[in-house]
């Protein structure tokens, strides 16, 4: 209540400007709390279309998210603590679609769109469609798909296959292995119709044709990868069946494949003969006959009636190997074919690409760890002494027993002409440098959490300063000197013209009257020309 009352009795002047002040104070103090507590605003999506910022903004102010432009308003920031968040729902909702048009295109066709039109919008659509697809890969950014896709023709000659090119963009840091690149081809071929792998050609940011087709000595990709897969399985194998015997990371294995990628076909048709008459099959038979039988001779003898007269009962007989006698020949002929089928086989053998012609396996197995202590001369283990650690070779019969459980477990063909080596040796310990740990006023969480703390206890410093060290004594300076009220002037007038001018002359006295002419020079030039009245 004292400080009410003092400040109660000071002059409009002095009460204005002590006001004045405390509302400045106050109002530093509430703009810097303010700009303290500003969000950092970082970049959400830069270099969008009209149509995609529109719907940016929109959501944002749907979802109540502050965010605001960069001076060249092709980027929208939004607060550092709400970017990912953010950036997550707008994904959901499909946002921001990066310019790139699908089939939607064809649910806009107006009446009257002539076919070319129709051709140019399906082809547009399917880009668009491909470059989405493409874009779902996690190292491409954004993607674009040209189509080349000739008119058909009903003249052979003149018919072309249709071409593809894709231009992807790849995230700072990220690559395309082969096998990413291998499967957009195909991807891309497979929605075309007659179009090849080979003619479709995907170029990166830079300007690096990526689809070309790697060859050594004659493999692609998928082939190597091929052998490699072999190679893989049959190092496993033999990892999993020898790192129990010798220890997890004892053993070293590497396991070459030779394969043969040539596809041949071979056809043999061999003959044998039958085993006998009782085992073989007739295939076909045939007999042929013919008899032929001969009458009574010509007649012989001489010319003349009687001899061209048949001979009667009467007539005796004439010898049959008589001259002029006649005889009767009979002959027969029987002709029998028989054919049986013989023993064919026909065997075609089809080898198919990949075939594994030759491994060859190197093992280097470490050697067994054993603790050994020093000694001293006398022979005897040193008490106080550390163990050291040591190591001594396997024996021939372990070694033996190893490359017999690693042939079986890589499958070794001998005839194949397989080969597997073991070598036992002492492995050599890398240096294992300690972890290096981020310093404390490296890491940046604690870097966050201190500027924070830092923010707040330099306003409370300022708050403080300003409070008491500033307005406080500002207060105190003019709450102190007191100025004379009405009553007051009053009352140290009549003191004064009671007062005898000689008493004047005392510093307190004098103090007081200097206070009064400072004050109120109105009633000391009034006390004056009443003590000169009254003189």
């Amino acid at each position: 209540m004292d400080a009410l009352k003092r400040f109660t009795s000071l002059p409009a002047s002095q009460m204005a400007s002590i006001v004045i002040a405390i509302v400045a104070v106050a109002g530093f103090l509430i703009g810097a709390w303010t700009w303290l507590q500003t969000p950092d605003y970082r970049v959400l999506f830069t270099s969008l279309g009209d149509r995609d910022g529109g719907a940016v903004v929109a959501a944002l102010t749907q979802m109540n998210v502050p965010y605001k432009y960069n001076d060249g308003g092709s980027a929208i920031l939004v607060p550092s603590n709400l970017i990912y968040d953010t950036r997550l729902k707008l994904a959901s909702q499909g946002l921001p679609k990066g310019g790139t048009v699908g089939f939607e295109l064809l649910d806009q066709q107006k009446f009257g769109t002539t076919q070319l039109q129709e051709q140019v919008n399906f082809q547009r659509g399917l880009e668009g469609e491909l470059a989405k697809s493409i874009q779902s890969v996690s190292a491409v950014q954004a993607a674009r798909v040209h189509l080349a896709i000739p008119k058909p023709t009903i003249f052979l000659r003149e018919h072309q296959k249709p071409t593809a090119s894709v231009l992807v963009t790849l995230f700072p840091g990220k690559t395309l292995d082969p096998a990413q690149v291998q499967g957009i081809v195909h991807l891309v071929s497979s929605s075309v119709p007659e179009l090849a792998d080979q003619s479709v050609s995907i170029v990166d940011g830079s300007g690096n044709l990526l689809s070309r087709t790697p060859e050594v000595n004659g493999l692609d990709p998928g082939k190597l990868g091929f052998v490699r897969d072999i190679e893989e399985r049959a190092r496993q194998h033999v990892a999993e069946v020898l790192e129990p015997m010798v220890g997890a990371g004892n053993v070293r294995i590497a396991i070459t494949a030779d394969v043969d990628f040539n596809q041949v076909e071979r056809t043999a048709e061999t003959y044998s003969p039958n085993g006998g008459a009782d085992k073989s099959a007739m295939r076909s038979q045939q007999t042929t006959e013919s008899s032929n039988t001969n009458g009574t001779a010509a007649a012989g003898g001489v010319p003349g009636a009687q001899a061209n007269t048949p001979t009667s009962a009467s007539t005796p007989a004439t010898p049959a190997n008589a001259p002029g006698s006649g005889t009767t020949n009979n002959s027969s002929k029987k002709d029998n074919t028989v054919n049986y089928e013989l023993d064919r086989s026909v065997e075609t053998r089809r080898t198919a690409p990949g075939t594994v012609k030759r491994l060859s396996a190197a093992i280097v197995v470490n050697n067994r760890a054993v603790v050994a202590k020093p000694v001293d001369t006398k022979g005897d283990a040193k008490k106080d002494a550390k163990a050291v650690a040591a190591s001594e070779p396997l024996s021939k019969e372990e070694i033996d027993k190893i490359t017999a459980t690693a042939r079986q477990a890589m499958g070794f063909d001998e005839k194949r002409g397989d080969s597997i080596n073991v070598v036992n040796t002492s492995f050599t310990q890398p240096e294992v440098l300690p972890p290096t740990e981020t310093p404390m006023w490296k890491d940046p969480e604690n870097l966050s959490t201190a500027k924070d703390v830092g923010k707040n206890v330099a306003f409370a410093l300022l708050a403080a300063y300003l409070l008491f060290g500033v307005l406080r004594p500002a207060i105190r300076k003019m709450t102190s000197q007191v100025p004379l009220t009405v009553k007051t002037t009053q009352s140290l007038t009549s003191e004064l013209e009671a007062t005898p001018t000689a008493v004047l002359a005392y510093p307190e006295h004098l103090q007081r009257a200097r206070q009064l002419a400072r004050d109120d020079p109105k009633a000391l030039a009034g006390l004056v020309r009443n003590w000169v009245a009254a003189e």
